[in-house]
């Protein structure tokens, strides 16, 4: 059975047969200026993705909650972070590379957005991964669509990024219609929205659905053969292995 979880923003454990891996694992109450309404506990899982280096997604004392002998696959320049927290089994990648994590094949892609931990920390590209087994299933992380995006099709699952955690979404993310447009380019039987509804800055508003609603009723206009489904958080969705 291969499944996926969404724990909210883009920590999503994603179980391709047998395997589970966690991608970005945001696992606290409050990272920065940054809220949600409760932590989250990834469970027992055999390797850790990390697309980019940004505080919502590489956020060290979550990484902390999780054992430091799991392999974790972080874009090339970014290891450094991994090895001062205490993992000893840090694998960098660069896209277009390919790597196996605890007997699964991983494919590291092209990501549209800049990363970087502030004016004097080192820089890192951003990363998709792609992993492989009787289903493929494509983590954007965080992008913006990009040459070669078609390149990448097709995927039994698209797991996309469709807003932020503001008022503003800057460049570099896909808004609902943009991430709804990527579906003619991925071919996916199966996309799954994130990145959105989980955080939220101080006296803002409650986070809500919205985005992942948008996303959904634009996919059924431009791509109405995906199948689209929404996760509250928490949930979990099993996926169906390609005969």
């Amino acid at each position: 059975m291969s499944g996926l979880t969404w724990l909210g923003h883009s920590t999503v454990v994603i179980d391709v047969d047998g395997t589970r891996l966690v991608t970005d694992p945001v696992l606290r109450r409050r990272v920065w200026h940054l809220r949600r309404e409760s932590a989250v506990d990834p469970g027992t899982v055999d390797g850790i993705l990390v697309s980019h280096t940004h505080f919502d997604h590489l956020d060290r004392p979550s990484l902390r909650r999780l054992e430091t002998s799991l392999p974790v696959v972080v874009p090339r320049g970014a290891g450094e972070l991994l090895r001062r927290g205490g993992f000893s089994r840090v694998l960098e990648a660069e896209a277009g590379e390919e790597l196996e994590v605890a007997g699964l094949a991983i494919r590291a892609t092209h990501a549209e957005h800049e990363s970087s931990r502030g004016p004097f920390s080192g820089r890192a590209p951003a990363l998709g991964y792609v992993l492989e087994g009787s289903t493929s299933v494509y983590f954007a992380g965080d992008t913006d669509r990009f040459d070669g995006m078609a390149e990448l099709a097709p995927v039994d699952v698209a797991i996309l990024p469709v807003s932020g955690w503001g008022s503003r979404l800057p460049a570099g993310h896909l808004d609902p219609r943009g991430a709804a447009e990527t579906l003619r380019l991925l071919r996916p039987k199966l996309a799954v929205p994130v990145h959105y509804g989980t955080f939220r800055t101080p006296f803002a508003e409650p986070p809500d659905d919205r985005p992942a609603r948008e996303f959904a009723e634009a996919a059924a206009e431009l791509a109405p053969e995906v199948d689209v489904r929404v996760l509250a958080i928490g949930e979990t969705l099993a996926l169906e292995v390609t005969p």
